[in-house]
C-alpha cells in the first residue's frame, strides 16, 4: 500500500517541493500518493503584490496556478482548507467537510492577519492577509478611488502597521493614485521603520507626500478613521491593517506544540517537537533553536531542505540539520520603479535595485509557470 503524504498548504517552500516532483525532477516519491489542500487554486507571490498594487504588473504576471503544477507532479490538488488534524486517527479534517488520511503530514500554510491588536481593525480595516482577500478588496476600492476622483472628492487612506508589507503597498498606493487626489497616511506604534533602511524609507515617504506618523500607536479604529492612544484622530476613508503576522488557531488546537504565539514548534530538521511525522515551514512555523523573522525570504529557502528531510522520512533513512541564515538580502520597493535594498547595516537604493528586484521576482514565479506550459504542451 503507497504511504500518504499530504502538503497542507500551498507556501513558497511547498511551492519548491512541488516542482522537485515534477517529471523532470530526478528522484520522484516512488510508492508514495502525494494530496495538496489549499484554499485557492493559485499561489501570490506576495513579493510582487506591491507591484501590482502600484500597476506595473498585471495580477497574472504575480501568481503560480497550483492545479496544472500539482497535475504535472502527479499529485491530487483538493481546494479546501484545513479546519483541525485528527492525530489519533491520523486525518486532516478540511472545511468541506471532507477528511484527509496521511502517514507524513508537510505544513506551509502562512501566518493570518493579527487584527485583534487594535479595537475596531477587523471591523473597519481592510486587511492585507490573507492575500487573495486583499487583492479582491483592493480592486473594488481602485474602482471607488477614481469614482471619487471623478466626482472631485479626496480619498484618505490610512495604513496601520509600518513593517515591510505596510510601507510598500502604502508606497504602492501613492504612485498608483498620485494623480487621483488621494492622502495616504501610514501610522506606526514604533518610533522608527523597519531595519537599517529605516530613515531612508521615511525620507522617501514624506517626500512623496506621505504622512508618517512613527511612534503613535493606534488605540482603536472606527468608520471614521483610527484613533491613536494620544487622543488624536487621523480621519480616513479607508484604513488598511497591515499589522504583523499572527498564527491560526488550529495547529494548537489540533495538539501540535507551539510557540507563546501558536507558531508551530520545529527542530533544526523542520520537524515538529512534537509529532514525528509532521514537518512545518514558511511564516506558520518556528525554529526551536533558530527563530527567524516571519518573511517570505526564509520561507523561499526553507524549500530545499524541507523537500529533502520529506524524502528521507518517507524511506526512513536519517534527517538531515537545516540552519537558516543569519541575515538575509531585502530589497523594499518604493512606489515607483525605485527601490532599497539591505544585508545587514548595509544599504543602498535607486531605479537599478527595482529592476534588479523585478528580475528576481519574475524568475521566481516564471520558472514555475514555465512548468505548467510545458505541461500543457
Amino acid at each position: 500500500m503507497k504511504k500518504k503524504l499530504v502538503l497542507l498548504g500551498a507556501g513558497h517552500a511547498h511551492v519548491h517541493v512541488l516542482s522537485s516532483l515534477t517529471l523532470l525532477a530526478p528522484q520522484p516519491f516512488d510508492g508514495v500518493e502525494v494530496t495538496l489542500i489549499s484554499p485557492y487554486a493559485r499561489q501570490v507571490y506576495s513579493g510582487m503584490l506591491p507591484g501590482w498594487v502600484a500597476g506595473h504588473y498585471e495580477i497574472d504576471q504575480c501568481v503560480i496556478p497550483l492545479p496544472p503544477l500539482a497535475a504535472r507532479a502527479d499529485v491530487r490538488f483538493h481546494q479546501t482548507s484545513a479546519s483541525t488534524i485528527d492525530f489519533a486517527q491520523s486525518t486532516i479534517h478540511c472545511s468541506d467537510g471532507q477528511q484527509i488520511p496521511f502517514d507524513l503530514l508537510s505544513i506551509d500554510t502562512g501566518p493570518v492577519a493579527n487584527l485583534a491588536i487594535v479595537s475596531g481593525l477587523a471591523e473597519h480595516a481592510i486587511p492585507i492577509r490573507p492575500i487573495e482577500s486583499f487583492i479582491e478588496s483592493y480592486a473594488k476600492l481602485a474602482d471607488d478611488i477614481e469614482a471619487r476622483h471623478q466626482s472631485g472628492e479626496r480619498t484618505r487612506v490610512a495604513f496601520v502597521g509600518a513593517g515591510a508589507a505596510g510601507v510598500e503597498l502604502a508606497l504602492a498606493m501613492q504612485h498608483r493614485f498620485r494623480n487621483h487626489n488621494v492622502g495616504v497616511t501610514l501610522i506606526s506604534a514604533a518610533n522608527t521603520l523597519p531595519g537599517s533602511v529605516g530613515p531612508r524609507l521615511v525620507r522617501i515617504m514624506r517626500a512623496r507626500g506621505i504622512a508618517v506618523l512613527a511612534g503613535q500607536a493606534a488605540a482603536c479604529v472606527t468608520q471614521g478613521g483610527v484613533q491613536l492612544v494620544s487622543g488624536a484622530m487621523v480621519e480616513a476613508d479607508v484604513v488598511i491593517a497591515a499589522t504583523g503576522a499572527s498564527a491560526a488557531t488550529w495547529p494548537r488546537e489540533s495538539g501540535l506544540k507551539t510557540d507563546k504565539d501558536g507558531f508551530i514548534l520545529v527542530n533544526d530538521r523542520l520537524q515538529s517537537i512534537s509529532h514525528a511525522n509532521v514537518f512545518a515551514a514558511g511564516d506558520c512555523a518556528t525554529m526551536e533553536n533558530h527563530a527567524r523573522p516571519k518573511s517570505g525570504v526564509y520561507a523561499v529557502t526553507a524549500g530545499p531542505p524541507l523537500n529533502e528531510n520529506l524524502r528521507r522520512a518517507l524511506r526512513g533513512d536519517a534527517l538531515q540539520r537545516y540552519v537558516p541564515q543569519t541575515r538575509s538580502l531585502y530589497l523594499i520597493s518604493a512606489g515607483n520603479r525605485y527601490a532599497i535594498g539591505s544585508w545587514g547595516n548595509f544599504a543602498w537604493q535607486g531605479a537599478w535595485v527595482w529592476h534588479w528586484k523585478d528580475f528576481i521576482d519574475r524568475r521566481f514565479v516564471e520558472k514555475y509557470v514555465m512548468h505548467d506550459s510545458r505541461n500543457e504542451q
